[in-house]
């Protein structure tokens, strides 16, 4: 009974360290009626300090925004403006006039299955953080949206209620390892995080090139676990198989296709989802990418040019 208490308390002064980091977004989305007409639509997120004047969230909590109202820890409200927005990360990062205190970070490429994990934001609105416990289920997860496909998601049974959107996945250290993002409707308790270090290369992108930009070759992939591989009879472990390959990208037209597995790219040996990512984004310069490819035992090279898109 006393580990239970001693557990009891570290999870509240967790939420006690952190609470003062996260805030409540409240949008105000303009949409068009069946009479010419036009009506405001109220719609709320989550989000949290990355600096004390900057803070994450979620693309589609701010996407289309015409007002964007921020809600303090401390009760405190005040504007906001989206300085920089990445759909296809469904990350964005926005400017608020108070000081905050930054939320601690951390690494994303050192979790477990099983570790302990609380979401915290602000479900339906409600003021002030709610928290919800859970465990990491699951990493690599790719899912699909609607007109978007998110890739090396970390998959929590931590209830992730509407509202939740851009609030942080914190871990026992009280440090964000995922911004949670999306719930499958018809999978009860069943919930999805960005990985921290996606949001690290997110702000890194925004230093370096002072925008979000996309660099991609046109393919979407999954991380190959042992019960995908026995599924599918892959000759191994390593690596990432391709789920989709769009028409008309460098990908298509250097003859990649669905069910190859991609186990380098440049210098960089491929194990999930975000290593094929960062390693494209880091031969943006370069203007290509070659990739090692195995398909049907047989392993050969391929160069692919990078598209690189701004948003």
């Amino acid at each position: 009974m006393s580990k239970l208490h001693e557990l009891s308390d570290e999870l509240a002064r967790i939420v006690n360290e952190v609470k003062d980091s996260i805030i409540t977004i409240t949008t105000e989305k303009i949409q068009p009626t069946a009479l010419f007409g036009y009506r405001s639509i109220a719609s709320f997120g989550s989000g949290f300090a990355v600096s004390p004047r900057y803070a994450i969230t979620n693309a589609h909590v701010v996407g289309g925004s015409a007002k964007i109202r921020v809600l303090y820890a401390d009760g405190e409200e005040s504007k906001a403006e989206v300085i920089a927005s990445d759909p296809t990360k469904d990350l964005a990062l926005i400017e608020v006039p108070s000081s905050m205190k930054p939320l601690k970070l951390g690494d994303s490429d050192n979790l477990a299955i099983g570790e302990i994990v609380l979401a915290i934001g602000s479900p339906l609105g409600l003021p002030g953080p709610s928290v919800t416990l859970g465990v990491i289920s699951a990493l690599g997860r790719t899912i699909a949206g609607e007109n978007i496909v998110l890739e090396d998601l970390i998959q929590t049974d931590a209830a992730i209620n509407p509202g939740n959107s851009g609030g942080p996945l914190v871990d026992v250290h009280g440090k964000a390892i995922g911004v949670t993002t999306a719930i499958i409707p018809y999978a009860q308790g069943i919930g999805f995080a960005i990985p921290i270090n996606t949001v690290k290369k997110f702000l890194e992108i925004l230093a370096k090139y002072g925008r979000p930009i996309r660099a991609w070759i046109g393919v979407y992939v999954a991380q190959i676990t042992r019960p995908l591989a026995k599924l599918l009879k892959l000759p191994a472990l390593e690596g990432v198989i391709v789920v989709k390959v769009v028409p008309g990208t460098p990908a298509y037209t250097a003859g990649i296709e669905e069910g190859d597995i991609i186990v380098r790219a440049g210098n960089r040996r491929i194990e999930k989802a975000r290593d094929l990512r960062e390693a494209i984004e880091d031969n943006i310069d370069r203007g290509a990418i070659e990739l090692e490819i195995v398909r049907n035992g047989y392993k050969y090279y391929v160069e692919v040019p990078i598209v690189v898109e701004e948003l």
